[in-house]
This record gives C-alpha cells, sequence and structure tokens, in this order.
C-alpha cells in the first residue's frame, strides 16, 4: 500500500489579524490517500484528466483552482471510491486556536500528533507500506523525524509489526501527490473560507476527523 499526505493551512499562530490580511489560517488540514498498490495509476488519471481538458503545461496547485474545476474534480473522486472501495481517503482538521500555548512552541509536534492519529487505523496487517508525503510538508525540527514518529507509534503503542518505508517526493513530479493535495485545499476552504460545495460532495464518502474544535 502507498499513503500519500499533503496539507493546507499553515502553523502560523498570528490570529490578531484576519487570514491573508498578516494573520495566520485559522485551520489545518492533512489529508491522506491510502492507495492500494494495484490501484496507483486510477487517482493520477484524474488528474491527468484536468491537465489534459484544461490544456495545463505545469502543476497546477488546487488554490488556484475554479470553484468548476474543484467540483468537477470531487465528482470523479466520488466515483473513484464508489468504483474502487479499497482506495481510502481520510482527513484531520485542526481548530488551531483551540490549541494549547505551549504546544505552538513546536508546531511539527501538532502535525506528527495528527498524523499519528490518522495513519495508524489502515495498517493492518501489512508487513509493509510506502509513506510519500510532499517534500515540502512541514518537517520535525527537533527529535524524530514525521516517519520514525509514525514507526514508533504503529510498533509500540498499536502492536503491529508494519516497517514503513518513508519516500518524500514533490508534487510537480507525482501526480498522485497533486490529486491529495486537491483533497486537502477542497477540504481546507470549506473550514477556512466558508466555500463548501467541494467538500459537501466529498463528505459522504470518505472519513473527516475534527481536532480542537469548540465542543
Amino acid at each position: 500500500m502507498h499513503i500519500y499526505l499533503d496539507e493546507s493551512g499553515d502553523l502560523g499562530w498570528k490570529f490578531d489579524a484576519p487570514y491573508r490580511k498578516g494573520g495566520s489560517s485559522r485551520y489545518l488540514v492533512l489529508a491522506f490517500l491510502f492507495l492500494p498498490i494495484e490501484h496507483k495509476h486510477k487517482p493520477r488519471n484524474i488528474i491527468r484528466e484536468l491537465y489534459s481538458v484544461h490544456k495545463w503545461k505545469t502543476e497546477k496547485k488546487a488554490s488556484y483552482a475554479t470553484l468548476n474545476q474543484k467540483t468537477f474534480f470531487c465528482n470523479r473522486v466520488v466515483t473513484l471510491l464508489k468504483t474502487h472501495p479499497d482506495i481510502k481517503i481520510d482527513a484531520i482538521i485542526a481548530y488551531k486556536e483551540k490549541v494549547q500555548i505551549h504546544i505552538r512552541n513546536d508546531s511539527n509536534k501538532l502535525y506528527n500528533y495528527m498524523s499519528g492519529l490518522v495513519i495508524p487505523n489502515y495498517i493492518g496487517m501489512k508487513e509493509k507500506v510506502s509513506f510519500i508525503p510532499d517534500q515540502r510538508s512541514v518537517k520535525v525540527k527537533s527529535g524524530n523525524s514525521l516517519a520514525d514518529y509514525l514507526q514508533i507509534k504503529i510498533w509500540f503503542d498499536h502492536d503491529l509489526k508494519t516497517t514503513i518505508k518513508c519516500i518524500p517526493c514533490e508534487s510537480h513530479f507525482n501526480y498522485n501527490l497533486q490529486f491529495t493535495d486537491w483533497i486537502a485545499h477542497c477540504i481546507w476552504t470549506h473550514f477556512e473560507d466558508s466555500s463548501s460545495k467541494p467538500f459537501n460532495i466529498l463528505e459522504p464518502h470518505i472519513n473527516v476527523r475534527r481536532l480542537y474544535f469548540p465542543k
């Protein structure tokens, strides 16, 4: 199995100004694509279709896509998940304003913690998995790397024998990472900007977790 990870939002903590006007994003979304190897070409075919239809020559980030393009993408994703139910998408969203002050001192630990709440649930009895995060994603600046953190969680907290092989990649080289970027963005815009049409298409077909949200 291949596990792809990308995020939307940032890990800044400046909340005394609006987002995009000097302030940080209020939400951080991590999106995960759990992809059996035999289906590895199917998500990337959706991205290739977008490139073909719109004649894009270079990577098109979802943040620069139109609402119609994002809606088209999400409808294609739903069809994919219905056709291949062993392909899974999971996302965890942190409401950053409720994150305790002492945690903010090392934002990468929050990133690791969020990942650790999701990935072990999909490992099962697999001997090995390939973990493919965007190379530009947040890395741990102190202590273990994200992959090492996940390995410890899987072996010690979940008593699984799975080995994680980490293969960071830049998204412009990998259509499946671009697919995951689009998923993350379509979820994030619902929470950050109340632009909800793409999210409403996806939500019934993916797993969505909320962290630090007001009760």
